[in-house]
């Protein structure tokens, strides 16, 4: 029996009807997806690991940001108080600032920056680790993990913005290291804008992490970290650099 070329408009209409519902079922499935994504790094940002005085770890982690000159940008900042304030509660004896040079001509390594900051603060100058080869945040975790290793250490309570400690986490597992978080309790990310713009960022890597499962070089294969020394005595509030 042939089939009239009404018979046939329905079947072709049923057939594109069927794949809009699908497609909407995969559309609203992705978007519950990207909302998890989201909460999760909200929920994992919002949480602070060292609220309990009786935290105690190896060292206090501050992850780098930027840093102008000898100065450290308002971000930065913000990590490095937190770093201290931590350390002055007596959560660790030791308080590792990474951070690599910024660009080719950088004078100083962001966490060269942080550790002078901590020293003008009144941190002892033998409590401060620094490493300078990082510039991004798994550098910074791996290059303070070799650090850590050589001082048979290896539990750390890790420091940077709200948004970004789910990733700094997700590399701490990656990298064996015992991370507790505590991000900074205020953040230079005010805006609605620039806080959406971060959250988008930090959805991106994590899907881009779900992929990437390279293993981590140990330290013998790649560059080394170095301990540079620090000076004996503090920096001047405003030193000539």
């Amino acid at each position: 029996m042939r089939t009239t070329p009404s018979r046939r408009r329905r079947r072709r209409e049923r057939r594109r009807g069927g794949l809009r519902r699908w497609l909407r079922r995969l559309l609203l499935l992705a978007l519950l997806w990207l909302g998890g994504v989201a909460a999760h790094i909200i929920y994992v940002g919002e949480r602070d690991q060292a609220a309990d005085p009786a935290v105690r770890v190896d060292a206090i982690v501050v992850l780098g940001a930027a840093a102008y000159d000898s100065r450290p940008s308002p971000v930065f900042e913000e990590r490095i108080r937190h770093g201290i304030d931590l350390f002055e509660r007596g959560h660790a004896p030791i308080l590792l600032f990474t951070g690599g040079y910024g660009g080719s001509g950088a004078r100083f390594a962001e966490s060269e920056v942080g550790r002078d900051y901590a020293i003008r603060e009144g941190v002892p100058a033998d409590a401060i680790l620094i490493e300078t080869l990082s510039r991004n945040t798994h550098d910074n975790l791996f290059q303070a993990r070799a650090l850590l290793r050589a001082r048979d250490k290896s539990r750390v309570i890790v420091v940077s913005d709200p948004l970004h400690m789910a990733r700094a986490l997700r590399i701490c597992r990656r990298l064996a290291l015992q991370c507790l978080a505590s991000a900074t309790p205020t953040s230079r990310f005010r805006s609605l804008g620039t806080r959406w713009k971060f959250l988008i960022n930090e959805m991106y890597f994590f899907h881009r992490d779900l992929f990437d499962a390279a293993p981590e070089p140990d330290e013998d294969g790649g560059r080394a970290s170095q301990a540079l020394p620090v000076p004996a005595e503090p920096v001047p509030a405003d030193p000539a650099r």
